[in-house]
């Protein structure tokens, strides 16, 4: 399988561009040091998402629709090379059945799966099938969140209800983008501290292969997987590489933060993935992507070397580990996350799995509200004064920034200060 991202220039939306820099005029006068490194975030490719049917065509000044955003990379294509074009499929029936920050728009019925293909999946796909777009490499990233949750979230009645329709809306997906020939299927494939798990990471190759395997072209219609997207799982643990290190005659992965998952990186869980992946039939030449944008855990908080005087293994964790969540399971408008690495093509090397960095999450760009006066819909995961839960009877901070109650998909200008600021490596 080809690797598109290989050889291409990266195609920067200019919405987003615009966003980056209204933040950097805002904050020229107060903070011109951080507003000069804000103002390197415009130069770094996005993904453009269709997170619901009116983003098709696009539906307020701030976010313009499909068509639009492929004519301008063809305007800003140059001659001779290729230009690389992300967009996220992201719109399925009972869409986040496990979470409501970010629940879709179409109900999980036989009705709503019908409207998923002929009025989100059809138009997209006769967009992106266009002839004048022929020349545009695009990277679909397929339906974040949604086969994970028909793996570990059965025991929601929202999950079990919605899963059908998930496995046939991914086969739908995969089937009409498939048939363009310069578009490239990534299916998610969540983070490591998700499916991690022995007990969660075979079932969950077993569940993609078997929505390979019902689409026409079977596994060919999979170019590869991505994982960490919208997330913070960092793409690796420098300070904590072996899963199974002793420590007061218990291994690292026993600690309360891992709960016995043996994958604390991405990188590492990508690795493993690979194999799981191949093993139920996917094609050796799939390509993993990881999703870099926020999970850089720079900043005054992060360690710089290895702390090895600690005596419990929870100790040890805490004072080695990058990732400052108080709770692993913690996703929403985390405090203290930084811009992790830069888009970056084959950051290991040609031979590696991994062959790509990207930023599918716009850095600024909100995970969710909480339940205010003013917020109806809003989800407690995202509430800073709220909990979750470990499923083990330990309850933690929701770790969400306190600075401001915005919208999923909207500019969070504080927690976008925040991730500049801690970035990591610094921009």
């Amino acid at each position: 399988m080809t690797n598109p991202f290989l050889g291409a220039t990266q195609y920067l939306n200019p919405d987003y561009t615009g966003e980056v820099n209204a933040q950097v005029a805002a904050d020229q006068s107060s903070n011109p040091t951080l507003a000069a490194s804000e103002a390197k975030m415009a130069g770094f490719q996005t993904a453009v998402w269709m997170d619901h049917i009116g983003a098709i065509t696009g539906d307020d000044a701030v976010h313009h629709g499909l068509q639009w955003q492929l004519d301008q990379a063809l305007a800003q294509q140059k001659a001779g090379t290729p230009i690389l074009f992300e967009v996220v499929i992201y719109d399925l029936p009972g869409r986040d059945c496990a979470a409501i920050a970010s629940n879709g728009e179409i109900p999980a019925t036989a009705a709503g799966l019908t409207e998923y293909e002929t009025q989100y999946i059809d138009p997209i796909a006769a967009i992106l099938g266009n002839p004048k777009y022929a020349g545009i490499r695009i990277a679909a990233v397929i339906e974040p969140d949604s086969l994970p949750n028909a793996v570990t979230n059965q025991s929601k009645p929202a999950c079990a209800t919605a899963t059908p329709f998930y496995e046939t809306g991914v086969e739908y997906a995969l089937n009409k983008l498939h048939a363009i020939s310069n578009v490239y299927n990534y299916v998610d494939i969540a983070h490591s501290a998700w499916l991690g798990w022995s007990s969660n990471m075979g079932p969950a190759a077993q569940e993609y292969a078997k929505v390979a395997r019902a689409t026409t072209a079977g596994f060919a219609s999979v170019d590869g997987f991505i994982s960490d997207t919208a997330n913070y799982t960092p793409t690796t643990e420098p300070f904590l590489p072996n899963s199974t290190l002793q420590v007061g005659g218990q291994p690292l992965d026993s600690a309360k933060f891992y709960q016995y998952n043996p994958y604390f990186d991405e990188y590492s869980y990508d690795q493993a993935m690979y194999t799981q992946l191949t093993g139920q039939g996917f094609s050796p030449n799939i390509g993993m992507l990881i999703d870099t944008s926020r999970n850089g855990w720079g900043g005054p908080n992060r360690p710089t070397a290895l702390n090895s005087s600690p005596t419990t293994v929870d100790a040890y964790v805490a004072a080695n580990k990058i990732d400052q969540r108080p709770f692993r399971g913690d996703w929403c408008n985390q405090a203290g996350a930084g811009i992790g690495d830069r888009p970056t093509v084959q950051p290991y090397g040609a031979g590696n799995h991994i062959i790509a960095f990207v930023w599918i999450k716009p850095p600024g760009e909100s995970d969710g509200d909480y339940v205010t006066p003013t917020h109806p819909h809003g989800d407690p995961h995202c509430d800073p004064a709220g909990t979750n839960t470990d499923g083990n009877g330990g309850t933690y901070s929701t770790g969400s920034l306190n600075t401001g109650d915005v919208p999923a998909g909207q500019w969070f200008g504080a927690e976008f200060q925040q991730e500049v600021t801690n970035a990591y490596p610094k921009l």
